[in-house]
């Protein structure tokens, strides 16, 4: 069986044991199949009450707290994980299944194939409802900046996971060169700027200071950035901030 990549994984029976890297993944895993999941990162704070052992971040897990904790897959992210942890854990016999998921139909499809194809439960019921959720075609949006750092200024640009949820809310994402460019907020040209709590954390007063004249709306980062079960509600919920922003 091959991963998101098209590398192939090993796994000669459906995992019990599995250490996540990724927080989205990690949520899944804790409300889908909470018995497998032996291990996450520092990072992993969905659910509030995970309980399972920590193996450092997402940039620099500790591969001997991995291997100490004997999991028949680590599952990671091509965006969210370093090629070199993914190459060193399988050099030490560890399989790890890498997921790519640059738009939400990604999403939809690789989580399909972790559970149904690599821990063989089917397909979950938060999936389904996240799927249902974001069928309907979207009401045409405004044209949108989504910053996700300052001091240098960042923005998400193309072929992003978050750029593609905007698609899908009938938005235009203003910044379209590269995928995380930089540029200062007076070269975005934008009707409305969403200025999320991650990676970097943006504060009410980040918008009048850094965009007069400009509306802006504090969104949580979990719904432009995470999928999994946050999906099945992040249309709402994001909709609802974008309501807020252009009142």
């Amino acid at each position: 069986m091959n991963d998101d990549l098209g590398h192939p994984v090993d796994l000669p029976r459906p995992p019990r044991r599995v250490v996540s890297l990724v927080p989205s993944l990690t949520e899944a895993l804790a409300v889908t199949v909470p018995e497998r999941l032996v291990g996450a990162t520092d990072w992993c704070t969905h659910p509030a009450d995970l309980d399972v052992a920590r193996v450092r971040g997402t940039k620099n897990p500790s591969l001997a707290a991995i291997g100490e904790l004997a999991p028949d897959v680590v599952v990671a992210n091509q965006e969210e994980n370093r090629e070199l942890d993914v190459r060193r854990l399988r050099e030490a016999g560890v399989p790890v299944w890498v997921t790519r998921i640059e738009t939400l139909d990604d999403a939809f499809a690789s989580m399909h194939r972790l559970f149904s194809d690599v821990l063989q439960v089917g397909t979950p019921d938060w999936l389904v409802t996240a799927e249902q959720e974001w069928a309907p075609e979207p009401e045409p949006g405004p044209q949108v900046a989504v910053a996700i750092w300052r001091d240098p200024w960042m923005w998400v640009g193309a072929r992003t996971f978050t750029g593609d949820l905007l698609t899908r809310l009938g938005c235009t994402n203003a910044v379209t060169t590269e995928r995380y460019p930089k540029a200062e907020p007076a070269e975005v040209d934008a009707e409305l700027v969403l200025l999320p709590d991650e990676p970097y954390v943006f504060t009410a007063d980040d918008g009048p200071e850094a965009f007069p004249g400009t509306p802006t709306a504090l969104v949580s980062g979990r719904l432009l950035t995470w999928y999994g079960p946050s999906l099945a509600t992040a249309r709402a919920d994001l909709t609802a901030a974008l309501q807020r922003g252009t009142r």
